[in-house]
């Protein structure tokens, strides 16, 4: 199983979206293992904070590691950690001076330049032609640009001290230099990072991320869930760091720094401005659109309509048993914050200036207890705080226990916290995790979570409703061969749902969900993985669907051939939407192929890499899904005529 297949619901498949390109890059650009921090090997998520400080004290204690067969040496070390680590981390040498000669700036850096390029092969109903009368009267039935998606990427680094990078995109059915983008681009962006000079630990300038705590104030990446890892969560935010991603949502915009006033302390200042997409009414901001797209008249329309002002710090300790910091954020709009209101947004945000002020700490009580947590208030008073409780008696078994509380009136518009609801608010709930070690080579893990919504939802017409959600995981790992992984999942919460009578009940939705997986490696050369996925859904005892889907990908990678690629198929059968399957498939460098599957068919695809040496490489993608179901594919201006979509993506890199 690899590190990007972890997705196991709908929810983490979106934050596994935004974590997946930086995992990525990290792979493109590994650790020295010799060399790294503890805040370098936190990126990873499959790393436990116990892992990490055996593999730092095993460097401690023997010294610089000679090869990474040396990690069957640090205490704790399975066979799948160390498949996933050897992803990211190489064994080299200690520099006797670690400081930087920028004296050598021009001539011992690492510079990259990456451009992808892909459209589908069907035509859609957005690129069709219409007569301008048509037009006139729906002007939102065409795209304004052609159907090829482009980016361009550029990378510089400078002894992994200085990083800058630049980066523009366009999007299909986007204008490319005429109409809304003479300029070119829909969207450009550009990131600098400066780290660990002295006492500066970072400064960031252009596009970067923030993320302190638990995200209860302020997280603009991923949060991830106990689907990916029960003895990695409780790991606070990393701080300020370079955005490169080409998502034109998640980031802010501006400067920031950190300042390490001494061994125990640091000290965090940004500021960011942005423009901002929204829907604009009567100089009122009924609701932000933040998927990036802008294809269509009336997605130019809310294009950078509001601006944003934001301006916050942070103030962290780090001792050897107690770490906590305290965050505040102040958040201005140039306009009114007013979405219509309904009875489930009656305590949603609004105004112009919001505030945000929180306490984020982690006692180590002995190398068995943590105890973690943030606490945090709004302007308004309203509070939002989230504990959680570690024990882990031996190195290969952790329990959890999770409590959070959001009061329905808590806001923060950039927090992204652990939890069952999309946003840090109307919601509590208790959680109880288990990751262990039950034989040699298979690993348990699981975890059950009871929640609590106070007031009424979007899609949810009753206040004081319950849900449960639970996960079973069983995984077995054999070195170089085998690897077998088996998963149950089930959720249990309120829905609106309207029934043969017509009549509008809520009732309880219910999603299980069985995932199986098998993958063998018979020769070094050549990889195989099976699929298995079952769904069933229903509401209460009513309309229930099941899915299936039934898939195989074979990989073909050899270090002697500069040539290798990859074949996937799958098999689906699903009763409606409610049923979909997910699936993942390899895909092109710094893409998450996650492929959402509905109806009756079957999908292909084909990946191919060329290593032309350690300078290029150029790698392609086609895809290819059938419907025995329909003759007609999508909706609106993204229809397909028929029963068949393709689609292609090429992509060519260059380093030097």
């Amino acid at each position: 199983m690899e590190w990007n297949e972890q997705v196991s619901s709908d929810e983490e498949m979106r934050n596994w979206t935004l974590m997946d390109e930086e995992l990525q890059e990290l792979a493109e650009h590994p650790l020295n293992l010799n060399t790294a921090t503890r805040e370098q090997l936190e990126q990873l998520p499959f790393l436990s904070d116990q892992l990490i400080e055996n593999i730092l004290y095993y460097l401690y204690k023997y010294g610089a590691m000679l090869s990474i067969n040396e990690l069957w040496g640090v205490e704790g070390m399975d066979w799948r950690t160390r498949r996933y680590l050897q992803d990211f981390v190489y064994v080299g040498e200690v520099p006797a001076d670690r400081k930087p000669d920028w004296r050598k700036i021009w001539t011992r850096n690492k510079q990259e330049l990456l451009t992808r390029v892909g459209r589908s092969l069907n035509q859609k109903a957005g690129y069709a032609g219409y007569s301008a009368e048509t037009l006139d009267k729906y002007p939102n039935r065409k795209y304004l640009g052609d159907a090829f998606y482009h980016n361009i990427r550029y990378r510089f680094s400078f002894a992994n001290r200085l990083f800058f990078s630049f980066s523009a995109e366009k999007d299909a059915g986007e204008p490319f230099f005429r109409g809304a983008n003479r300029k070119g681009y829909d969207s450009y962006a550009a990131s600098f990072l400066l780290q660990d000079i002295g006492q500066l630990k970072t400064l960031v300038l252009g596009n970067y991320r923030a993320n302190f705590g638990y995200g209860l104030v302020l997280n603009t990446g991923a949060s991830m869930g106990l689907g990916t890892s029960v003895a990695s969560f409780g790991r606070m935010g990393s701080g300020l760091t370079r955005f490169t991603s080409t998502a034109e949502t998640g980031y802010l915009r501006g400067i920031g720094g950190t300042w390490q006033w001494n061994k125990r302390w640091n000290v965090s200042a940004f500021y960011s401005f942005r423009n901002l997409d929204a829907l604009v009414d009567n100089s009122e901001i009924r609701s932000f659109k933040t998927d990036g797209m802008h294809r269509l008249q009336k997605d130019l329309e809310k294009k950078n309509t509001v601006s944003n002002h934001l301006v916050g710090s942070h103030l962290s300790y780090n001792g050897k048993y107690l770490e906590a910091g305290l965050t505040a954020v102040y958040n201005y709009y140039d306009k009114l914050l007013n979405p219509v209101e309904k009875l489930y947004n009656r305590f949603e945000p609004r105004g112009r200036q919001f505030l945000n002020v929180g306490l984020h700490y982690k006692w180590f009580l002995s190398h068995r207890w943590m105890w973690a947590g943030e606490t945090a208030i709004d302007r308004q008073g309203a509070i939002a705080t989230l504990n959680t409780i570690r024990y882990s008696p031996t190195v290969h078994t952790t329990w959890i226990l999770i409590n959070r509380y959001y009061d329905k009136r808590y806001h923060s518009l950039l927090s992204n916290a652990w939890g069952e609801n999309s946003k840090t608010s109307n919601e509590a709930g208790i959680c109880i995790g288990l990751e262990t070690k039950i034989l040699q080579s298979v690993n348990l893990s699981a975890y059950g979570d009871f929640f609590y919504f106070p007031w009424y939802r979007y899609q949810v017409d009753r206040r004081n409703t319950l849900g449960v959600s639970g996960n079973i995981q069983l995984s077995y790992s054999h070195p170089h061969s085998l690897g077998v992984l088996i998963r149950y999942g089930i959720k249990n919460k309120a829905k609106n749902h309207t029934l043969s009578d017509e009549r509008k009940y809520v009732l309880p939705y219910i999603r299980q969900r069985v995932h199986a997986q098998v993958a063998y490696m018979p020769y070094p050369f050549l990889t195989s993985k099976t699929v298995a996925e079952f769904v069933r859904t229903s509401y209460g005892s009513n309309d229930k669907g099941n899915g299936y889907a039934l898939g195989e990908t074979l990989k073909l990678v050899s270090e002697d051939f500069p040539l290798q690629g990859s074949i996937s198929g799958v098999w689906f059968r699903t009763d409606n939407y409610d049923s979909r399957v997910y699936l993942y498939e390899p895909g092109l460098l710094y893409t998450f192929s996650m492929n959402s599957l509905e109806g009756r068919g079957y999908r292909m695809a084909v990946n191919l890499r060329y290593d032309g040496g350690k300078r290029w490489m150029l790698q392609a993608k086609w895809g290819w899904t059938h419907y025995s179901d329909r003759n007609r594919i999508s909706s609106g201006t993204e229809e397909i005529a028929g029963n068949n979509k393709a689609d292609i993506q090429l992509q060519l890199r260059v380093k030097w």
